[in-house]
């Protein structure tokens, strides 16, 4: 795929580097040019007022865009029994629900380098912040179960678009700074994701109490997402000339990421860590609910959960970064989970704040796993197709983990089963987090 893929974001194509060239550490990241600059954006001016000026509206509308990848489906967990109440839901078609998110990442986060190239990233970029603020407003009032699956469908294939691209956007734009720029997008993603678990029931409850109002109000923070993303398209079209698309296919490379076994393990790490992250999201206040713990508290762990990624994820990166091989983060997050499953299963309640914080630990592969994604190839356009590769074919594996977990626990009328699942899940997860992690490009395999 053409570096062309980038369209609105990405700068002119960067050469790319041999194996001598890597610099020590195996992060695979371009070095700068003679005097240390970070490559210019395609069609904009590499310094002066307006480069500069539209580097920051960018980072603005990155953080911004971050915290809207998650709230429509972390405040669906916090309201999830007021939803199946309200709209006649089995606990399977609630475990359904909790898989919708994963399928459409996989259906259409593959899309994205093909949209991107077509319409301009920036472009698709704003169009999923809009398709996130019309997709969360209208879910609630849409009707019935059909109406709200297919609203919610709508505002995640927005998040699906953005999952992809947001990690070419970084490698682009910040090709010397991936790993800081990766933490702050990781940082403001599970800010936006902790924010909406701790605060959708204490403002359903202040604005009256209805589960609509609760999920509808987060349409407000997408809405607001939006506005950067038209700067940075009306500034990219302003300077786009005859020339721009050329640029684009300088240093081309062929890469088959289907060949490479690197892009594979990181595609099933990813996958099986979206698996628990998605249970998690979906079901863990209700697993605190049925011990015994009240529907604002459930939701208050699962901020914990998710607050930890807050501090984590922006140092994660930059320590995956500075590492040959991310192998042994792999295996100390995995481990985390393991202990914090054993403890939802042994003392839910009991032992409620360690457990929450535990799997907020270990929820933490996945800005490690975005990382890795800036790191295992040595251009955009491989990072543009092992982003979309890795993510799509990850989101696909995802699925089935929160259905059967919802089909378990209704057939079996408690959470032993569902909870040994994700125990068994995590032990591959590992595996494959070393494998993913060795100091690999897949140029080179491919």
């Amino acid at each position: 795929m053409a570096d062309d893929d980038l369209a609105t974001l990405g700068p002119a194509a960067e050469p790319h580097p041999t194996p001598a060239d890597r610099p020590a550490g195996g992060t695979g990241r371009p070095q700068p040019g003679p005097r240390g600059a970070a490559p210019a954006p395609e069609g904009l001016p590499a310094t002066g007022p307006d480069g500069g000026r539209l580097q920051w509206i960018l980072i603005a509308g990155l953080v911004l865009a971050a915290l809207n990848l998650r709230p429509a489906i972390t405040s669906l967990g916090a309201l999830l029994e007021e939803v199946r109440d309200g709209l006649g839901m089995s606990g399977t078609v609630a475990g359904l629900l909790t898989s919708v998110p994963a399928l459409c990442f996989a259906a259409f986060g593959i899309a994205a380098p093909r949209l991107a190239r077509r319409f301009g990233a920036g472009a698709i970029v704003c169009a999923g912040m809009v398709a996130i603020t019309v997709g969360v407003v209208v879910r609630p009032y849409a009707g019935g179960t059909g109406g709200f699956l297919a609203a919610s469908g709508l505002a995640l294939a927005g998040i699906a678009v953005s999952n992809v691209l947001m990690p070419v956007v970084i490698k682009s734009w910040f090709a010397d700074r991936v790993g800081p720029m990766t933490g702050l997008y990781s940082m403001a993603l599970a800010l936006g994701t902790s924010l909406a678990a701790a605060l959708t029931v204490p403002m359903t409850n202040a604005l009256g109490g209805s589960w609509r109002t609760g999920l509808a109000v987060w349409a407000a923070l997408a809405a607001v997402a939006v506005l950067p993303w038209l700067v940075v398209v009306r500034q990219r079209r302003a300077a786009a000339g005859p020339a721009t698309g050329g640029a684009a296919h300088t240093g081309e490379t062929t890469v088959r990421i289907t060949s490479s076994p690197t892009a594979w393990a990181l595609a099933v790490f990813f996958g099986l860590q979206a698996t628990a992250a998605y249970i998690t999201m979906g079901w863990m206040p209700q697993i605190f609910r049925d011990a015994g713990v009240s529907a604002g508290t459930a939701g208050v762990l699962l901020a914990v959960t998710m607050a930890m990624g807050v501090p984590l994820s922006f140092v994660l990166p930059r320590l995956a970064a500075r590492m040959r091989h991310q192998g042994p983060l792999a295996v100390l997050l995995g481990l985390c989970g393991l202990a914090g499953y054993a403890g939802l299963w042994l003392a839910p309640a009991a032992g409620a704040w360690a457990w929450a914080l535990l799997m907020g630990i270990s929820n933490c592969a996945f800005p490690l796993a975005l990382t890795m994604i800036g790191m295992r190839s040595t251009s955009s356009a491989g990072v543009v197709k092992l982003s979309a590769f890795t993510q799509s074919v990850g989101y696909l594996i995802s699925v089935p983990g929160p259905l059967l977990v919802g089909t378990l626990y209704q057939h079996s009328g408690g959470w032993g089963l569902p909870i040994a699942l994700m125990a068994g899940l995590m032990v591959p997860q590992i595996a494959v987090g070393v494998l993913a992690g060795r100091d690999r490009r897949i140029e080179d395999e491919t």
